[in-house]
């Protein structure tokens, strides 16, 4: 290797011959970094001192240039990277970094690299000291760039004193990092300083949790902080700390209380955390916050007792006072859990003191103490407030006194109902029921006069004129408008009063107009029961006066019963009246009840036509529903008193007036009617009205019936006829539906052309098929034998050589026919004349001929009995034979 020698200012520096090009670029620009920074990378795999020569030798040139300076300082650092930290290279490199600062202290970058690098020396006080000449020299705009580096430093060792006046200082400058602080104190176990950094940011109303925790959450971890750890925070009042959560945090009471008691727990006092419990939960005011109380407060005393129990075990010199000892602690646990039920209803009663069922309760959990339930009821008592009230209030006034009176003190008991009655309660019959109660206690107690002058206090009447809903008013002086105390004074005059003073009573109830449909039947049995019976007609009336339908139903139906069980049809003309008034507004609810009974009077005792009058506008008067069952009963009863031929005026009636469902049955009645009285064409002509609104899908049993007549009592014209009209009736009612069937059966038809001539005829040949099948089933169907030895047999089929696969049919043509032919083919069978299918098959194949082949008939007349026909003379009779 081929080196030179340059003798300049007495400084030998020998180069290699690659280095002259950059030794003379520096000599022509001694004072230019890039060149000294392309003469650097070109001796970057040099010896280090070959380097290190080179950079001194440019900052001796450039000392200000911090790119030098950089470069230089992490180029020593690598070099000692792996090193021991005793090394004497690192004291050359710390030598660097303070000649480095001499010129480049403003550069945080330098300040970093420096306190970094010292870090990891472990050199404490020489780190410190670098440090605090950091931000001492730094602007505190960039501060924040030194202070974690400080921080991760005084968080390596463990210096604890350092530590915390370190984080004193950053606090000053960065308040919002205090939970940084409280987390490297309780880590420290220096937990008096977290407690109070803790308390500091809790009662600081600006402060942000940078993790995102509530105020809340923060004071949770203060008070588990100072109650868990008693012997450790002392600067801080716990007791009143923790108090002031439970004022402030209204919703976490049962875990504050608990907090508080544990910590006196955990400080030995066991006094002063029992004190702390009871006095929890007699102030919790929800049942969550006094089971968790509670629970804790058991699991106390349990684990106190078991804890003195094994130390009295263990103790082999145990005293009596040990003995006394744990029998207190054990009676103590026995208590508590006793009352658990008592306290639980104590919170309940704190939240709502005016819950009148939660004050039954109590005084339920007091049984068998007599001091206790009275001081209960007492309390109760004074403290419900009328208008605040859940639940009936005077139960409490009624209760108290049921038990003074149960224990026998019953003076007790009228001095509590004589201070029941003067509570203002919201509604009067509260102070109804008060009243009443007393006055049963005096019935008990057999005081049957105080119980009626009780009464008479109740309903006196006070000196103006008071309305009962006057809510301005007191209830007591609305008392006297109470049904409830006039009904009991009703009753208990009834029982030890005269009758004098009970119709008084009475009257007093019609007068004051409070009375019911029930109270007005009370007064009237009474008036019976006494023989009073016009003086009972006389109170029916004023009922009926005060009550309109339906509340005056009960009042007629007892006036009308007792009148006509006294006097029947000894004053026929007076009931009359009162039955005309009764039905004058009588809704058709009530109507059939009272017609009934009038017909009936009628009947026993008066015309037999006034009472087919009342069942005539019975018929109109009472409900829909009704009418049917109405026309049965005046058919019936005109049967039974006119005769059969006096009932058709009533089903013509029936028939005009009642709905469809009920007019086919009145309508086939009405030709049985007939046809028992040898009427045939009435009732025929009966059947063919009936038959405009039976659909033969649904009332195919009044076709049945029909048929069944035609075969007793017709003829092949007759027959024809019948189904004549039932097709006609079948056509009218599937209009719709057949209109439906043309359009598929056409769209079918289309679809079948669009797929090939061959499959046109599909549908056709399908219904053809149909009907060829039906037409066999008919013929193997045995023909019932009617009475008249009328048979229907089906008739062969003329040109039946003809083939029908060859006709052309024409899918569009309107069959219109000829009579001969609508003849021959409604005589066919009935079954496949009833579809829609056989319809549209006989349209498409009808036959040339159909007959109906009827049998020799013979007829025998007989002369119908002239009872039948009752007044009709005899001539009318040959006219309905000759219809």
């Amino acid at each position: 290797m081929v080196t030179k020698t340059i003798k300049s200012l007495n400084l030998e520096i020998n180069f290699e011959v690659e280095d002259v090009p950059y030794e003379e670029e520096i000599l022509r620009n001694a004072y230019s970094v890039k060149h000294w920074l392309r003469y650097i990378d070109h001796k970057a795999k040099a010896p280090n001192n070959g380097v290190n020569m080179v950079y001194e030798r440019a900052l001796k040139e450039l000392p200000g240039s911090y790119k030098i300076w950089h470069n230089y300082l992490r180029t020593r650092r690598k070099q000692v990277r792996g090193k021991i930290p005793t090394d004497p290279m690192y004291e050359e490199v710390n030598s660097a970094f303070e000649r480095a600062l001499v010129f480049m202290h403003k550069m945080p970058r330098i300040w970093m690299d420096y306190g970094a690098f010292m870090t990891s020396q472990c050199k404490v006080t020489r780190t410190r000291h670098v440090f605090d000449r950091a931000l001492r020299a730094l602007p505190i705009t960039q501060h924040g760039r030194i202070w974690p580096l400080y921080l991760k430093f005084v968080r390596r060792f463990e210096m604890p004193e350092t530590a915390l006046r370190v984080y004193r200082r950053y606090l000053k400058l960065f308040p919002e990092d205090t939970e940084e602080y409280v987390d490297y104190l309780q880590e420290a176990d220096r937990l008096d300083e977290a407690a109070q950094q803790l308390a500091h940011i809790v009662d600081n109303e600006h402060f942000v949790s940078k993790h995102g925790k509530s105020n809340h959450q923060l004071w949770n971890e203060l008070c588990d902080l100072i109650s868990k750890n008693p012997h450790k925070v002392h600067s801080l009042n716990v007791d009143a700390i923790i108090r002031g959560g439970l004022r402030r945090y209204t919703d976490q009471l049962g875990h504050l209380w608990n907090s508080l008691a544990d910590y006196y727990v955990r400080s030995g006092l066991f006094d002063r955390a029992r004190d702390i419990y009871e006095e929890a939960i007699q102030t919790v005011t929800t049942v969550r916050d006094f089971t968790q109380v509670f629970d804790e407060y058991a699991q106390f005393e349990e684990l106190s007792l078991n804890k003195r129990m094994e130390q009295v075990a263990a103790n082999e010199a145990a005293t009596e006072e040990d003995d006394i000892d744990v029998e207190l602690r054990l009676s103590r646990f026995e208590y508590l859990m006793e009352r658990r039920l008592l306290l639980l209803n104590s919170v309940l009663l704190r939240q709502n003191p005016h819950n009148v069922h939660e004050w039954h309760k109590r005084v339920t959990l007091y049984e068998d103490k007599p001091a206790e339930i009275i001081s209960t009821y007492t309390e109760a008592v004074q403290t419900v407030q009328p208008k605040q009230a859940v639940g009936k209030l005077h139960t409490l006034w009624v209760e108290f006194a049921k038990f003074y009176e149960a224990n026998g003190q019953v003076e007790d008991a009228r001095v509590v109902f004589e201070r029941g009655i003067e509570v203002e309660y919201v509604k009067v019959e509260d102070l109804a029921a008060v009243w009443c109660e007393w006055a049963e206690m005096e019935l008990r107690q057999q005081q049957f006069e105080a119980a009626l002058k009780l009464m008479q206090r109740a309903t006196a009447m006070p000196k103006r004129k008071i309305a009962y809903y006057d809510d301005t008013e007191t209830v007591q002086a609305r008392l006297h408008r109470s049904l409830k105390v006039w009904s009991m004074y009703a009753d208990l005059e009834e029982s030890f009063g005269t009758f004098k003073t009970c119709k008084a009573v009475y009257e007093r109830i019609i007068d004051l107009k409070i009375c019911t449909p029930q109270i007005i039947i009370n007064y009237g049995m009474f008036l019976e029961e006494h023989n009073y019976f016009e003086e009972a007609y006389r109170a029916y009336e004023k009922g009926i006066s005060l009550f309109k339908w339906p509340n005056v139903y009960d009042i007629w139906n007892s006036y009308l019963t007792k009148f006509l069980e006294r006097y029947g049809g000894t004053k026929l003309e007076r009931a009359r009246d009162l039955f005309e008034q009764c039905l004058d507004q009588c809704p058709p609810e009530h109507a059939k009840y009272f017609y009934l009974l009038y017909a009936k009077l009628e009947e026993e005792h008066g015309l037999a036509r006034h009472a087919m009058s009342v069942y005539d506008r019975a018929t109109s008067a009472v409900k829909e529903e009704e009418m049917f069952d109405m026309y049965n009963i005046f058919v019936k009863k005109a049967a039974e008193i006119y005769g059969l031929p006096r009932t058709r005026e009533i089903y013509e009636k029936a028939i005009e007036s009642l709905p469809e469902q009920n007019m086919r049955h009145m309508c086939v009645k009405f030709a049985e009617l007939e046809t028992k009285l040898g009427e045939v064409d009435r009732a025929r002509a009966i059947y063919a009205h009936c038959s405009q609104v039976c659909d033969p899908r649904i009332t195919a049993d009044f076709w049945q019936t029909w048929k069944e007549f035609e075969v007793r009592h017709g003829n092949e014209d007759t027959m024809r006829e019948m189904l004549r009209i039932k097709r006609s009736v079948q056509a009218t009612y599937n209009t719709q539906v057949n209109m439906m069937a043309a359009q598929f059966l056409s769209t079918n038809n289309g679809a079948a052309a669009d797929a090939g001539a061959g499959a046109g005829p599909d549908a056709m040949r399908l219904l053809e098929e149909k009907a060829r099948q039906a037409a066999v089933e008919a013929k193997q169907k045995p023909i019932e034998k009617a009475a008249s030895n009328i048979m229907f047999v089906r008739g062969e089929t003329q040109g039946g050589a003809k083939n029908k696969q060859d006709t052309v049919v024409n899918p569009d043509e309107i069959d219109i026919g000829d009579s001969d032919e609508d003849d021959e083919e409604e005589d066919g069978d009935e079954e496949n004349e009833m579809t829609n299918e056989n319809q549209a098959s006989a349209a498409a194949t009808k036959t040339d001929e159909e007959g109906l082949v009827m049998k020799k008939l013979r007829f025998e007349q007989k002369a119908i009995p002239a009872k039948v026909f009752g007044s009709l003379k005899p001539s009318n009779q040959g006219d309905s034979d000759g219809e």
